[in-house]
């Protein structure tokens, strides 16, 4: 996409994401009322056998974990959708869809505008960066936010794939010290964990983070 100008990629971005989109909503058709319980009692989100989200950003963290994870041996929303789905291969909607499924869930850090488009951001687990195109995300970002998320690449830049919940220092250390006792091996692994994006969320709607309007920066990883 080197050639491309700003407009155009853009406009490639606002296509993907409206496939996106659609691949999302379709995906919630495999979603049960007990997984969705299942997943809101982890987020301390339940009344007995009632979900008792106090906002459409609360129960959107739910339906994130219940279409993006799931316990060893069963299967995701995500897959069960893809399955019954017959796209054609190599079409932009399975293309999108794939892309999808092997989104990356990790704590992103803005480094700084793209010259083109959209943002650089870096994955502070596995310290890889990432050309991101969000077009709210580029207005309002400033660098040093650090934010939760699952990126997608289904072309040379990510999408965002799922919910953005915004992190500081204090609940990235809360989230490190009830996950790294519990899912040990590489970084790559710790975010890979669904009980990782589970702790992250849960930290998020016990603080209030999902109401915060401005982001903490989180300095540079010492080299």
């Amino acid at each position: 996409m080197v050639d491309m100008s700003r407009d155009e990629i853009l406009a490639r971005y606002r296509h993907l994401r409206a496939i996106s989109t659609r691949h999302h909503t379709e995906a919630l058709r495999f979603l049960s009322r007990p997984a969705l319980l299942e997943q809101a009692r982890q987020l301390g989100l339940t009344a007995g056998e009632m979900l008792v989200a106090e906002s459409m950003d609360e129960f959107t963290l739910v339906v994130d974990l219940a279409i993006h994870t799931s316990r060893p041996g069963r299967s995701r929303a995500i897959d069960r959708y893809a399955g019954a789905a017959r796209l054609r291969p190599g079409s932009e909607e399975a293309l999108v869809l794939e892309a999808m499924r092997r989104a990356r869930f990790s704590v992103w850090r803005v480094e700084r505008r793209h010259e083109v488009a959209g943002l650089v951001v870096q994955d502070l687990l596995r310290q890889g960066e990432a050309w991101l195109v969000d077009e709210a995300m580029e207005r309002s970002a400033p660098a040093g936010m650090a934010a939760a998320t699952r990126l997608c690449t289904p072309e040379t830049f990510a999408m965002t794939s799922g919910v953005i919940v915004p992190v500081d220092r204090e609940a990235l250390e809360e989230v490190f010290d009830e996950v790294l006792p519990r899912v040990r091996g590489s970084p790559d692994r710790v975010a890979d964990d669904r009980r990782f994006a589970t702790a992250i969320y849960r930290t998020a709607v016990a603080r209030g983070l999902m109401e915060r309007i401005g982001f903490e920066e989180i300095p540079p990883p010492a080299r």
